[in-house]
């Protein structure tokens, strides 16, 4: 039995996982410490103790989110059996991922900080860097399926990257603005017809 006056002990991973919630729901800049708090069963105090500050939390749940819910469209872009078949797959991964938020639409690497107070412009780069870093994945495969003859050698690899990783962000994007999931597929089955 805990001793009257002692700190609640919290799980770590719990707190953070309520506080993914909050950062995709609101972004970075919406989410305040109030709803971080009390989404995350924390006080002020414990909250600095064990995270430090917002931004470091916010790059924490970041990571794990990168590693958990928005790990599915990547999953899927390393293990289609075709170049086509990989980009479908991570197309529809990321359309059903922006319909899983809780709260609002989105993906939170798309939405999480899209425009922001000076101030913030290191999260905002980080974020920027991470979705270059998906092009540069769609890159990768793209390269791989002209290698294995599952697109013609004159593929214009670099255009169809940008292209794709321009409908992921579009897909959060709509869904944000309240578009289906039988919208969403649509697009990504149409988006996908560039490689035919």
């Amino acid at each position: 039995m805990a001793t009257r006056g002692r700190p609640r002990s919290f799980d770590r991973d719990v707190a953070l996982r309520h506080a993914i919630e909050v950062f995709w729901a609101k972004g970075y800049e919406g989410a305040q410490l109030v709803d971080l708090t009390a989404a995350m069963g924390i006080n002020p105090p414990s909250f600095y103790a064990a995270f430090g500050s917002k931004e470091a939390l916010f790059r924490e749940a970041l990571e794990r989110y990168l590693a958990t819910d928005g790990a599915r469209s990547l999953q899927a872009l390393d293990t289609g059996t075709t170049a086509r078949d990989s980009i479908l797959g991570m197309l529809t991964a990321s359309a059903e991922i922006a319909l899983a938020s809780p709260g609002a639409r989105g993906c939170m690497l798309i939405l999480g900080l899209v425009n922001g107070l000076p101030e913030n412009d290191g999260l905002r780069l980080h974020l920027a860097g991470l979705r270059r870093e998906t092009t540069e994945r769609i890159r990768r495969r793209l390269r791989r399926g002209v290698e294995d003859g599952d697109l013609p050698a004159g593929t214009d690899i670099d255009g169809l990257a940008t292209f794709f990783g321009t409908v992921i962000q579009g897909l959060s994007l709509q869904a944000r603005d309240g578009a289906s999931r039988e919208q969403l597929l649509a697009a990504a089955g149409a988006a996908v017809k560039a490689l035919d």
